[in-house]
């Protein structure tokens, strides 16, 4: 597929168009082009760590094929349009970090255009990753929670007076903040 192609694929998946699917949309494209990544990975070929749980992740989903369920797509809840990309074959990874500079007073469908088209070193930094190439995902054996009786991954049991429970029994509260950490 062409960029254009690659951009209508990414808004059909995200649902709309708009800058922050713009901003994960180009640096997918020219992490793909840079680190020779020819096909969207079928497994954990291509490992993504996403700063941020904006719009510009599902252009990673869509156009290098990292998913949370196959365990390639990490997401580090900070705030940043920062996307860390690495190749499991080679072991090469590339830090993008979007600075998108000057362009706050332009129109949104402006702004994609920009975002798009612009030369890169307008638009964000690459640098080396700060941390090293994630492992690969974990499967985990279930385990049927002794409270509420539905079946848990192992690591997210605990053990009160005696007895396996899931961490909805056990009184943990759900921290929508939370994420994903490396």
């Amino acid at each position: 597929m062409n960029r254009e192609e690659w951009w209508q694929e990414a808004v059909r998946f995200h649902g709309h168009s708009c800058p922050g699917l713009a901003m994960g949309v180009r640096v997918a494209l020219d992490c793909r082009e840079e680190m020779g990544l020819a096909v969207r990975a079928e497994d954990e070929e291509v490992v993504a760590v996403a700063e941020t749980d904006a719009c510009g992740v599902d252009a990673l989903q869509v156009i290098l094929g990292c998913t949370i369920g196959k365990g390639n797509l990490w997401v580090r809840k900070r705030g940043k349009q920062v996307f860390t990309i690495y190749s499991r074959a080679s072991g090469e990874g590339r830090r993008y970090s979007w600075c998108g500079i000057g362009h706050k007073e332009a129109s949104p469908e402006a702004r994609i255009k920009i975002f798009l088209s612009a030369p890169k070193d307008e638009l964000y930094r690459v640098e080396p990753p700060r941390w090293p190439l994630p492992p690969m995902a974990a499967i985990y054996p279930s385990v049927i929670c002794d409270q509420c009786g539905e079946k848990t991954a192992e690591p997210c049991l605990r053990v009160r007076e005696g007895k396996l429970i899931c961490l909805d029994c056990a009184g943990q509260p759900m921290d929508l903040s939370m994420s994903i950490e490396l």
